[in-house]
This record gives C-alpha cells, structure tokens and sequence, in this order.
C-alpha cells in the first residue's frame, strides 16, 4: 500500500514529466519550422539572380544618381525581364529589359517571339548600353512623368506606377517587383546610396532629354565642380561633351549636356531658322549636335562670320 506523502510524490513526478514531454515537442517543432524556413529560403534564393546582381549593381547604382530611378527597382527589372541574364535577348543582344524598337529607335535591332512571332526589339553592344536606354527609356515618356515625383526609396510605389502606366501586362507585375527587391535585399542600394545622396543634394537639378540626350538647365550658383559632383561626372568630361573652354563661367539659362552630344540632330529636326541673339553654340546646344559638326555640315568654319538671322543652318 502507497502512503499519501509518496503517492502525491509520485503524482508530482508524472505531472513534470508530462510538462517536459510538451516543452521538448515544441521545441522540436520549433526546429523543424526553422529548418523548413532555411529550406525555402535556400530554395528560393537563386544563385543566379545574386551573381546578376552582383554583377550590374554598379550600373543600376549609376543610372539612379543620373536619373532618380531606384537602383532596386532597376535590377529587378532587369532580373524579371532578362531571366537573370540568361534569356536570349540578354545574351545575344545585350537587351535586359525587353525593350522593343518603336518608332523612335535608330540603332541595331533584332528579331524576337514575344507577344506576337518575330517582334522588333533593340539590341546594343554592351548590357551599360540597355541600362541607360532603360533610364531613358522611362524619362522620356510621359506616362511615367508621376514616377519621378516619388522618394527614391519608395521602391513599392514605382513597381505599382510601372505597372499602372503599361509598362507590362502581367497583372502581377508590381508584386513580382516588390518580392524581387524584398527577397533580395535590393532595397538597400537605393538607401545607401540614394538617401545619402538626397541629403548632399537636396535640391537637385531635374534631368531633361534632347536628342536622346541627358541635360540639365544651370541654376544661379552653378558651377562645374557642383555639376560634376552632383552627376559624378569629370570636370574635364563636361567641358568636352558641351564643347566648353576651360574657365568657362557657367550662366544661369545655360543648357549642360551629361553625354557626348551627337554628329546631327534627330529626325525631327532636319534644318534651323537663325534667330536673334543665337550663335552656332547656341544652336549646337539646343539640338545636342557637336559643334565642329554643325559648322561641318554648313561648311563653315569657326573664325567665319557668324550666321545672320534669317539663315538656314543644316542641322542633319
């Protein structure tokens, strides 16, 4: 016969041992969703995307600084649109957002299946080329105008707006964006270098297109030394692509090219009326042409006269 004492000990000892039998199922449980989550994680996480991403990083990081696109949602872009590099067009034509010709496009083109057999899509020389061509692309069209007006780390808010405006007709486009830049991290390239950035220049210049060129209009205050450390470009480049000496004192008005202007101007524009006050420069800056070009193309040469109002000036 069990006395009381013993028998309520023995009752105390089951009870704890009921208690540890729990506590140890939870924690297995605990593991095994732990490894679950390390499973899908390694699962989801392709090798793949962060070499790409690794790899052209610094270009998505450059084309924000240029064009206040965040970096984020250019490389997811590029990772949705290329297959992390690996589709057809990226490989054998350097294009990594499926960017197709248009009417406007004048430079290499290829043939591609798409949403209908043989599509017209652009090819270039190097992957920087189709980065900025993305860039341009964006800027220079005017359903992506409310784009720009967001914080450069509101990656959500520009993956809804690409899609909003057309960009794609994936009814999922945005979110695949948004689990892109989240999954891997993307988002962080926007605040290290964007948010930084912001802060230096908080008040910065708005980047306008000509000719399928970059350009910014000076500011009272400008100088070049501000502009190259704004745009991260030389000094010395930014004299050159605006055919300026050195010493040139900027002025307020002043239109400043961010790349190498072009031989001649756009389709558009095939000839120019002289008007009062221009000068070739001035003219030269408008249509992004090089200067020595336009006196080329009018055969003319820098120590003539300068043209007359009336004049017509070649312009391609």
């Amino acid at each position: 016969m069990i006395l009381y004492n013993e028998r309520n000990s023995i009752v105390a000892i089951l009870k704890q041992f009921y208690r540890m039998k729990h506590t140890l199922k939870f924690i297995w449980v605990g593991l095994f969703c732990c490894l679950c989550h390390l499973t899908v994680e390694a699962q989801t996480r392709n090798r793949q995307y962060e070499e790409y991403i690794h790899k052209y990083k610094d270009l998505a990081i450059d084309e924000m600084r240029r064009y206040r696109i965040p970096a984020s949602i250019t490389l997811a872009q590029g990772l949705l649109e290329s297959g992390a590099g690996k589709s057809t067009l990226a490989r054998k034509s350097n294009n990594h957002f499926g960017i197709k010709c248009g009417g406007d496009w004048t430079g290499r083109t290829v043939r591609h299946d798409d949403d209908a057999r043989n599509e017209c899509f652009r090819a270039y020389k190097h992957p920087r080329e189709s980065y900025e061509d993305h860039s341009k692309f964006l800027k220079g069209r005017s359903r992506y105008a409310s784009l720009f007006k967001l914080k450069i780390t509101d990656y959500k808010g520009w993956a809804h707006g690409l899609k909003k405006a057309g960009y794609a007709t994936d009814p999922r486009y945005a979110y695949r964006l948004i689990d892109i830049i989240e999954l891997y991290g993307l988002h962080k390239y926007d605040t290290k270098d964007g948010i930084k950035w912001m802060k230096e220049f908080p008040n910065p210049h708005q980047p306008y297109l000509a000719n399928d060129l970059l350009y910014i209009v000076v500011r009272p205050g400008d100088t070049l030394k501000k502009l190259s450390k704004e745009f991260d470009i030389s000094q010395r480049k930014l004299r050159k692509y605006n055919d300026l000496y050195k010493g040139y004192v900027l002025k307020p008005g002043d239109i400043i090219y961010l790349d190498k202007k072009h031989r001649r101007a756009d389709k558009e524009h095939i000839v120019h009326v002289v008007r009062g006050g221009e000068s070739m420069y001035s003219i030269s800056q408008k249509y992004g042409i090089r200067l020595k070009n336009l006196y080329k193309m009018n055969k003319m040469k820098p120590e003539d006269p300068s043209p007359k109002v009336g004049d017509i000036l070649r312009l391609r």
